[in-house]
């Protein structure tokens, strides 16, 4: 960060949500070394809103003290060295050093040194073309796989750092703000590219047999003919406590539970927790979303449909939905481009009819929810069917009387079939999103930006574009 220019700090300030700030500090010439000296009164000076100087002086510190903590640890290796020259050699210190850069990398990343017909490229900043960016994709994930010192399985965390150095450096490949989820599938379907004739590395082989691939066997064309008996014969190599006879007597419990009124919600969890692997294997070889369901039926129950996205992504689905609309609905509902609809419209009629303020900011939160497309310029039924058919084959919510308290209605569909029943917007919303993911569904690209959104704010994995 010492080393950035101008132009290079404003590009930063505009990936964390503080574009306000750039002509500013432009005026003022901010570099990287500039920023980092400013204090909390130059910050005061600098920055008028109160927001906007907590959340700069909180990315200022928390950089000094990622700097601080290397160079903390940099003296006490050389100290310790000093002390301990036999147990702490030179090659065992480069060896220490080497494995603390793997544990710290994420935070300090830096974009590797591209071929020169790249740097052409970038240095016009001409968008690149489908070469190109295989040749940009192809050294990230030569780099990525040299900084964990030839590990091919990444964590999210280190896909999300990679990307969005990539745009920081050059934002224009953003490509009005869906870059970052292109830019990091394509970074892992490089890695699973690199990983798939590969037959010695024991990191792979193990990785594997977990997911259940099979040695010179090709994956299975169609799934339309599985039964409860046909899973066994696909488990045949799975780990011990997942083969044959036992998954299937998982599978069985799972459908007969499902069935029954009361059920065993904790024993539900753990079977599910069991069976994670062959599931995961199914929708990932594109099995019909029919024979998923017949398999595993509790994916129709919304909680363990958010329980699947919390143990695929490690996020509250539910939780971060309910903080989405809660923070931006008020901000939705005063643009310019939504004051005419027929749902602000709706919503404003319904208004006048109720005094209690949690009915008040129910039915905000509903229409915020319901007009996000709108905010985008996306294509609304797409994304909800408000009081008609649902005409859509990808996910997509069927809302009836959204703001009557008493009969309002939601629900969440997949191939214009009904997935599951939900008690209000929030759950919708958080449902949609996770169905996305959990059956791993493409999405249509005239509802990318409002997905993009949502997205962006339940990974963190960047600030979202300004409503």
């Amino acid at each position: 960060m010492e080393s950035w220019s101008v132009e290079q700090v404003c590009n930063w300030l505009k990936l964390r949500n503080l574009g306000e700030l750039v002509p500013k500090f432009r005026e003022e010439e901010i570099s990287g070394a500039a920023l980092l000296a400013l204090n909390d009164r130059m910050v005061q000076q600098l920055v008028k809103k109160i927001g906007h100087q907590a959340v700069l002086m909180d990315l200022i510190k928390k950089y000094q003290q990622q700097k601080s903590g290397l160079e903390s640890l940099t003296y006490c290796c050389e100290t310790a060295s000093q002390k301990f020259p036999e147990v702490i050699s030179g090659k065992n210190l480069k060896s220490f050093f080497v494995r603390h850069k793997m544990l710290q990398w994420t935070s300090s990343y830096v974009l590797p040194d591209f071929p020169y017909d790249v740097k052409c490229i970038l240095a016009e900043k001409k968008c690149p073309d489908h070469s190109m960016r295989i040749r940009i994709i192809e050294f990230l994930q030569a780099d990525m796989t040299k900084y964990l010192e030839g590990s091919l399985y990444p964590n999210s965390q280190q896909y999300n750092v990679v990307v969005s150095a990539l745009l920081q450096a050059y934002p224009f490949l953003d490509e009005d703000g869906n870059g970052f989820l292109l830019w990091k599938r394509a970074l892992k379907d490089r890695f699973k590219y690199v990983r798939r004739p590969i037959e010695d590395d024991e990191q792979v082989l193990r990785n594997k047999c977990k997911f259940g691939h099979r040695r010179g066997q090709s994956r299975k064309s169609s799934f339309a003919e599985n039964t409860l008996d046909g899973v066994q014969g696909q488990v045949e190599e799975e780990p011990a406590h997942l083969k044959g006879s036992a998954m299937d007597l998982h599978i069985k419990w799972l459908n007969q539970e499902y069935m029954k009124t009361q059920r065993n919600w904790e024993e539900v969890e753990n079977r599910m927790n069991v069976t994670i692997e062959i599931r995961r294997k199914m929708i990932s070889d594109k099995a019909p979303l029919k024979d998923v369901l017949r398999l595993f039926p509790f994916l129709r129950c919304p909680y363990q449909l958010f329980r699947e996205f919390q143990l695929l992504t490690h996020m509250d689905i539910h939780k971060k939905t309910v903080e989405i609309l809660e923070i931006y609905s008020e901000n939705i509902l005063s643009l310019y481009v939504v004051r005419n609809n027929p749902i602000n419209i709706m919503l404003q009629e319904n208004l006048k009819q109720h005094t209690e303020e949690d009915v008040l900011k129910y039915m905000k939160m509903t229409a915020a929810c319901l007009l996000l497309p709108e905010v985008f310029g996306d294509d609304s039924s797409l994304f909800a069917a408000v009081n008609e058919e649902v005409k859509a084959v990808t996910p997509v919510l069927e809302v009836k009387n959204p703001f009557n308290v008493n009969s309002c209605e939601f629900a969440l569909y997949i191939e214009r079939e009904e997935l599951a029943q939900l008690d209000d917007c929030t759950m919708a919303l958080a449902a949609l999103v996770a169905a996305f993911h959990v059956f791993d569904i493409p999405c249509p690209k005239r509802i990318h930006r409002t997905l993009n959104f949502l997205e962006s704010l339940v990974f963190e994995v960047r600030s979202p574009a300004a409503l």
